[in-house]
C-alpha cells in the first residue's frame, strides 16, 4: 500500500525521487528506490538504493547530537554548562548546552534570508543574536543553537565537526556512506536549481554553505541504508560501544513540548508529529528541509528512513501531507492489530 502510494507520487510529479528503508524487530523488511534526478549538467539519472542525499537537518541528530553525547561521556562537558564557557564571544551566559539541544535557548529560528553567492559571517551573526524569550521558557526550533553546538564540539576537540564525526562516530559505527563534503559526485541526488544548474554534492542550506559546507545544523550526506543503521543503533543502543547506552536512552526521553535532546519525541499531547497519528507514545525522530526523515517507534521496534530531494522541483511542495500519510501507511502495514 505504501509502495503504491510512493510510486503514485512519482508518477504524478509530486516527488522527484526517494529511497525508503524500513526495519522491524531489527530486520530490514523493505528497501526500495524511486524516481530520478537531474545532475549539474541537467542529465537525468536514476535514483538507486545507494544514492546519497543531502539529509539537511538530520545533521542535527546524526552528527551534532551524538558528538555531544560522546563528549559528555569522554570529556568534562556537562549538559548544564553555559555555551559561553566554550564560545566566550556568545553573549548569553544563561544559555546552556541542554537549552540548545532541546530548542529552548530563546534564539531565533533562523537568520535573515541569505543567498548562496553573497558570503555572510554566519557564526558572528549568531553570536550577536538577542534572545526572543528566557532560556527554558518555551520551545522554538532554532538552527542557530545547533550551529553553536557544532562550534562547541570543535573547540573542545580541536577538530572540525566533520573530522570529529568521521573519527569518533561514523568509522566505528561502520557508516561508510555518511559524512560531510562528499568527494564522489556520481551518485548524489541533486537538490534545487541555482543560477541555472542543479545543486549536487554541495550542501543546500545557505548557512552551512557560508560556514564552509558543514555545521551543527546541516551539511551531512548519507544513504538510506546508513541512516537506517544509525536509527537501529539508537533503537538498540546495547548493540554498539561508541556511546554509552545511558546517553543514547537519555537522548530519546521526552523533555518539553515534544522535544528530547535533539530529537522530536512524541509525548501524546499536542499536534501529531510528522510520523502521523498511529505511532506509539515515545516515538522519536527528525526531519530535514530537503525532504528527509528518520522515525523510530521503540514500542513496536520500527525504524523508517525516508530520503527524498523534494526541493528538486522548488520549495513549494506537499511534504507536510506526504510524510505523515506515508508513515501511517507503513505503521499500519507492519504493526498487527491496526
Amino acid at each position: 500500500m505504501f509502495d503504491q502510494y510512493l510510486q503514485q507520487l512519482i508518477d504524478n510529479g509530486e516527488l522527484p525521487g526517494a529511497t525508503l528503508h524500513v526495519q522491524h524487530h531489527g530486520r530490514t523488511v523493505f528497501h526500495k528506490a524511486y524516481g530520478t534526478y537531474h545532475d549539474r549538467q541537467n542529465n537525468l539519472s536514476t535514483i538507486t538504493k545507494t544514492t546519497q542525499f543531502d539529509v539537511a537537518s538530520l545533521t542535527k541528530v546524526m552528527a551534532t547530537l551524538p558528538s555531544i553525547l560522546w563528549l559528555l561521556d569522554n570529556s568534562s562537558l556537562k549538559l548544564d554548562h553555559s555555551i559561553q564557557t566554550y564560545i566566550p564571544e556568545f553573549k548569553h551566559k544563561e544559555v546552556t548546552i541542554s537549552h540548545a539541544l532541546t530548542h529552548t535557548s530563546g534564539l531565533a529560528a533562523d537568520l535573515k534570508r541569505m543567498t548562496r553567492n553573497e558570503w555572510r559571517p554566519v557564526f558572528e551573526e549568531i553570536t550577536a543574536l538577542s534572545l526572543l524569550h528566557k532560556p527554558g521558557e518555551k520551545v522554538l526550533y532554532s538552527d542557530s543553537g545547533m550551529i553553536l553546538l557544532g562550534k562547541v564540539i570543535e573547540r573542545i576537540s580541536g577538530l572540525s565537526l566533520s573530522t570529529f564525526a568521521d573519527t569518533y562516530l561514523y568509522c566505528p559505527w561502520g557508516l561508510e556512506s555518511t559524512g560531510f563534503h562528499p568527494t564522489d559526485q556520481t551518485n548524489i541526488a541533486s537538490t534545487e536549481t541555482y543560477d541555472g544548474s542543479y545543486i549536487q554534492g554541495v550542501v543546500h542550506d545557505e548557512k552551512a554553505l557560508h560556514l564552509g559546507g558543514e555545521s551543527g545544523s546541516a551539511g551531512l550526506f548519507s544513504t538510506s541504508n546508513d541512516v537506517g543503521k544509525f536509527g537501529s543503533l539508537f533503537l538498540y543502543p546495547e548493540r554498539q560501544t561508541v556511546l554509552s547506552e545511558k546517553r543514547i536512552r537519555q537522548a530519546q526521553k521526552h523533555v518539553v513540548g515534544n522535544r528530547g535532546l535533539g530529537f522530536e519525541v512524541w509525548s501524546g499531547k499536542g499536534a501529531n508529529l510528522s510520523c502521523g497519528g498511529r505511532w506509539s507514545i515515545g516515538s522519536f525522530g527528525h526531519t530535514g528541509f530537503t525532504g528527509t526523515s528518520l522515525w523510530i517507534d521503540p514500542v513496536e521496534e520500527l525504524v523508517v528512513t525516508f530520503l527524498t530531494n523534494i526541493v528538486h522541483y522548488g520549495r513549494k511542495h506537499n511534504m507536510k501531507v506526504i510524510r505523515p500519510h506515508l508513515h501511517s501507511l507503513i505503521h499500519s502495514t507492519f504493526i498487527k492489530g491496526e
